[in-house]
Formats: structure tokens, C-alpha cells, sequence
């Protein structure tokens, strides 16, 4: 009855497998761009931190130059403050002199007690005049001092520009750069998914509508029973047969598809969920899958090609306990993936 109804399947066009094909595409194209997304995000949140950390950095100076300036110019309303009071004692010490001058010419006969007064008063003078000096050349220097800080925050100001400038062209550049790797990858999904379609029909060709061999999918199903003896991972002679075909169809592929296109055969294991003795399901599918890229390999395929993996009873492909069940599930499946 299996027989029969492989039989019918063969003879009617199955759509099935394309129409996965192309949803398994979607969703890598889905998960790669989101991906890339990410990947994105992660170096422009580094490179939003990085700028953020600068700007603290110069806001902190820019700080602390505001308070040196306020400090600044505070000292110089205490040195204008002293000049006013320095130029008042002049104007006092002048009127005084002037008295002095008066007394001298209307008293001649206290002439020189009039001129001692009045060298007192020339000394007192000329001593005012020295701290007005020293003040007006404090003042000069803090005008200098004021004007360096100046260009200091002008030089900054024009730096935090420039980051700005440079943080707009970092952001222009990681979009350009995400859109163009989107596109190229695109392109390898297609490319890759038109040599699977190839690679697909190729086998069907030269495997045939055989008992024991079909197409799941995206993936290539072999019976068990096809390759091996019951709880054995050695292949049988009819295995070979048929995994030789098989190596000549890879090799094939090998040099069709060009070499900037990562891909690899992976080659699952997969067994039935009753307990064998002397070692576990996971075991026995594991060294199956291995067995079979081990042939391959022996055939001239690439061994960077080829993946294998075992995953026991825990991807069945029908939950059943039946015997028919059973068959299904202890498989070896052929897959053609990104690396």
C-alpha cells in the first residue's frame, strides 16, 4: 500500500517543496536583515556612548574654564576697585600738596618745615604712583589671562563642532554601509537557493522515485533502511550504491557553485524513540550522520562541505506508534545551508 501511494505521489506534481523553499527564504532574509539590524544598532549605540563621553568630558571642562573666568574677573573689580581708591589717595595727597605750597609761600619764616612737608608729601606721592602702576599691570594681565580663556572656549566650541560633524558622517556611512551589505547578501540567498533548487533536481533525477528516498521540504530523506541494518551505523552495499550517486552529484555542486558562497551539506541523523541495547538513539544517530559524511569524503566531496549531526528520537517526523510511524522517523536527511 506505501508502495502504491509513492507510487501516485510521483505520478502528480507536488508543490510542497517549493512553496517551503520559499518561506524557509523569506524567513532567512527576514532573520539575516534583522540581524544586520542589530549589528548596527550595537555599533552606532557604541559610537552615540563614545561621543556622549567626550561631550561630558569637554562640558566638564568648559565648566570649570566658566569658573576660573568668574574667579577672573571678580580679582579685577578688586584691582579697579583698588585703582579707584589709589586715584583717590592721589587727588588727596595733590590737594594736600597744594596746601603745603600755599603755606610755604604765605609763612616764608617756616620755609623749611614747609619744604620738609612738602618732600614728605612728594615721597608719599611718588609711592602712590608705584601701587597705581603695579595695579594697572595686574589689570593688563588679567585682560590677558581673559582673552586666552576666550580663545580656549572658541577652540573647544569649533571641537565639539567638528565631533558633530563627524558623528553625522559615522551615521551616514553605517546606513550606506547596512544597505549595501543587505543587498549583497540577498543576492548570496538567492543565488544559494537557486543552486538548491538545481542541486534538489538533480537528485531526483538521479536517485529516481525510489521506495525508502523522498523529498521533505527543503530536505532530501533517506529511509534508514536504505543505508543501513537495523541498529547498525555501518552502511550497506545498497547504501553505497546509493550515496555514490550521491557524491558525484556534490562534487558537481562544488564547482558550479562560485567560492565567495558559503554553503555547507549538512547530513542529519535521526532515529525512533524505542531504546536500542548497548548504546543510545542519540549515539547511533550521531554515528550514522557520520558514517555517511565519512563516505562522502572517501568519494572526493570536500570535508568542509559537509556537517553531520545526530539528533536521536527528538525531531520525529510523525508522533505516532505505529510501525509505519517508526520508518518515518529513522532517517538520514540531507540539507544544503549557509555556512
Amino acid at each position: 500500500m506505501a508502495l502504491g501511494r509513492t507510487r501516485r505521489n510521483a505520478r502528480g506534481f507536488d508543490y510542497w517543496p517549493g512553496f517551503v523553499d520559499a518561506l524557509s527564504t523569506m524567513l532567512l532574509v527576514i532573520i539575516f536583515l534583522l540581524s544586520v539590524f542589530m549589528l548596527a544598532q550595537y555599533f552606532l549605540s557604541r559610537e552615540v556612548t563614545g561621543k556622549d563621553t567626550a561631550l561630558l568630558r569637554l562640558n566638564r571642562q568648559i565648566e570649570d574654564l566658566t569658573s576660573l573666568l568668574a574667579l577672573e574677573r571678580a580679582n579685577r573689580g578688586d584691582a579697579q576697585s583698588t585703582i579707584l581708591s589709589l586715584q583717590a589717595t592721589l587727588e588727596a595727597s595733590e590737594r594736600e600738596r597744594q596746601r603745603l605750597l600755599g603755606v610755604a609761600d604765605s609763612s616764608r619764616g617756616g620755609l623749611e618745615a614747609a619744604g620738609g612737608a612738602a618732600a614728605d608729601a612728594r615721597r608719599q606721592l611718588d609711592s602712590e604712583r608705584q601701587v597705581s602702576a603695579r595695579a594697572l599691570a595686574q589689570v593688563d594681565i588679567l585682560n590677558q589671562q581673559i582673552s586666552a580663556l576666550r580663545r580656549q572656549l572658541a577652540a573647544i566650541e569649533e571641537a565639539l563642532s567638528a565631533s558633530e560633524r563627524r558623528d553625522r558622517e559615522s551615521q551616514v556611512r553605517i546606513a550606506d554601509l547596512g544597505s549595501r551589505l543587505n543587498v549583497a547578501l540577498a543576492q548570496k540567498v538567492q543565488e544559494l537557493t537557486r543552486y538548491r533548487s538545481d542541486f534538489f533536481g538533480r537528485l531526483r533525477e538521479i536517485l529516481g522515485n525510489r521506495p525508502g528516498i523522498r523529498v521533505v521540504g527543503d530536505r532530501f530523506v533517506f529511509e534508514s533502511e536504505v543505508l543501513f541494518e537495523t541498529g547498525q551505523s555501518a552502511l550497506n552495499p545498497q547504501g553505497r550504491a546509493e550515496l555514490e550517486k550521491l557524491a558525484s552529484a556534490i562534487a558537481d555542486l562544488e564547482r558550479e557553485i562560485p567560492p565567495e558562497i558559503g554553503w555547507v551539506m549538512r547530513v542529519d541523523g535521526h532515529t525512533d524513540k524505542r531504546p536500542i541495547a548497548g548504546r543510545s538513539n542519540w549515539e547511533l544517530s550521531a554515528s550514522r550522520a557520520i558514517a555517511v559524511v565519512q563516505f562522502l569524503v572517501s568519494k572526493g566531496v570536500t570535508p568542509q562541505h559537509l556537517v553531520a549531526a545526530g539528533f536521536g528520537e527528538f525531531q520525529p517526523l510523525d508522533p505516532g506508534d505505529t510501525e509505519e510511524a517508526y520508518r518515518r522517523n529513522r532517517r538520514i536527511e540531507l540539507k544544503l545551508t549557509e555556512r
